[in-house]
């Protein structure tokens, strides 16, 4: 399996590697510029003039696609350029809104006008970087090269306007350097969203660069953890992908996503223990309080609306299904191992099924226009059946549900508001001051 996964996706990952190589370095000038949103900004520009391309009757693919998109990502350079002024009325970052909502609002008004627009607009968004070829990976790596030896050769004026907003320029010279910035900028997000899509160009130019600064001080140190972790985001995104025959940019970008959360939950965590081990456990006197009240909380909303969706009532039965068992009568059990069975059956057909539809799509196993037709009708007609199926097992939950309500719901909310209780009242009567002898010595 990795042997063909490596065949289909080595050109993929080549040009995920290259995207992540560019983009890093021009996410440390974002975040240290503070315009978080000027690539999806500038990006959607992009896409607005590939729609225009397209509407004109050229390919999103085209040469001639690229130019439009390139002329109006250079207008969209101009005005951020511009109007970045000291002391302005309107900060930056609002005017790039403004920019991305009225052209994304354009590129919808666009593809209303072109057939098939819905479809459009998702190659826009996550892009089509399954189907990149060895020629669009060189061309790529060629252009970025070219503009990174651009930025190294002026990083002076670069940097210092990045990290210390040009303090002692021009207002002129400012603007001209800040359109050198946004225009190779937008030369890059021109050529990256014909590749790779909005969704996926933003999340290579902040996500990797976010780690960096979250992970590291200096500038190279930072450059050296967003390309580590910008490359193996790029390999598991892609793995995703492929084993679960997922839209690769989404898969990559939702990859992306899920590693900087796991980041700052690591990074708390260790703050956390280190306050903890200087200051002792009563830090976590807050954190204490907050559970208690949570716990009282969901026992409530139990008690209340036992209908409702209760999720960690949902995780706690899917670990332990005995505990929504326990809840039935000996006839309703029955119905719900045998539901439980045919859902199982029925899945385990669906997957067999979308397996084979993949392999086609990967073109493992082809399969003729007829025989793949009979496999997305058997899949269709098998999913309806298990979500006839599902439908008994959420009727079966909704009855556990009413029989939980006191015998889980109740004892959880009188739990949390014990312990939150207990929680405040110690913090109380620490804070509370104690007499002194002098003070007791007088009353006697």
């Amino acid at each position: 399996m990795i042997d063909s996964m490596l065949e289909v996706l080595w050109l993929p990952l080549l040009a995920g590697l290259v995207l992540t190589g560019i983009h890093v370095y021009l996410g440390l000038h974002v975040l240290s510029r503070g315009v978080i949103f000027v690539d999806l900004a500038l990006a959607q520009v992009a896409a607005l003039g590939m729609t225009v391309a397209f509407l004109q009757g050229h390919g999103l693919q085209s040469p001639a696609a690229s130019w439009y998109a390139l002329a109006f990502t250079l207008v969209g350079a101009a005005l951020l350029s511009l109007t970045r002024v000291r002391r302005a009325p309107i900060p930056q970052e609002a005017i790039i809104g403004v920019v991305y909502v009225v052209s994304a609002a354009a590129t919808i008004l666009v593809v209303d006008r072109v057939p098939q627009g819905g479809e459009q607009i998702k190659q826009l968004l996550v892009g089509s970087l399954l189907t990149v070829s060895l020629g669009d990976v060189l061309g790529l790596a060629l252009l970025y090269s070219a503009i990174g030896g651009l930025h190294w050769l002026v990083r002076g004026p670069l940097l210092e306007i990045s990290l210390e907003g040009g303090r002692g320029r021009s207002s002129l010279r400012l603007a001209a350097w800040d359109f050198l910035f946004y225009a190779s900028f937008g030369i890059v997000v021109t050529s990256s969203v014909r590749v790779a899509g909005v969704l996926l160009v933003f999340s290579y130019l902040i996500v990797p660069a976010a780690a960096g600064v979250l992970l590291a001080r200096s500038t190279r140190a930072r450059l050296l953890v967003g390309w580590a972790l910008g490359a193996a985001v790029t390999g598991a995104g892609l793995a995703l992908s492929y084993v679960l025959d997922l839209p690769t940019g989404a898969a990559v970008v939702v990859t992306s996503g899920a590693m900087l959360g796991l980041l700052v939950a690591g990074i708390a965590l260790g703050t956390l223990a280190r306050m903890v081990r200087r200051q002792g456990f009563q830090v976590l006197w807050g954190a204490g309080v907050a559970a208690g009240a949570l716990v009282a909380i969901l026992g409530l909303l139990l008690v209340l609306f036992p209908a409702m969706d209760h999720p960690w009532l949902d995780a706690l039965e899917w670990a332990v299904p005995a505990i929504r068992i326990a809840f039935l009568s000996p006839a309703e059990q029955a119905t719900h191992i045998e539901a439980v069975r045919d859902v199982a059956e029925g899945q385990q057909q669906v997957a067999s099924l979308r397996a084979l539809a993949q392999d086609a799509r990967w073109g493992r196993e082809p399969l003729d226009a007829e025989r793949e037709e009979r496999v997305r009708q058997f899949a269709t007609s098998r999913a309806e059946i298990t979500a006839g199926d599902r439908m008994v097992l959420d009727t079966l939950r909704v009855r556990a549900r009413e029989r939980q309500r006191y015998a889980l719901g109740a004892p959880l909310l009188a739990l949390g508001l014990a312990s939150a209780l207990a929680l405040l009242w110690t913090r109380m009567r620490r804070r509370r001051p104690m007499p002194t002898e002098a003070t007791a010595g007088g009353s006697a």
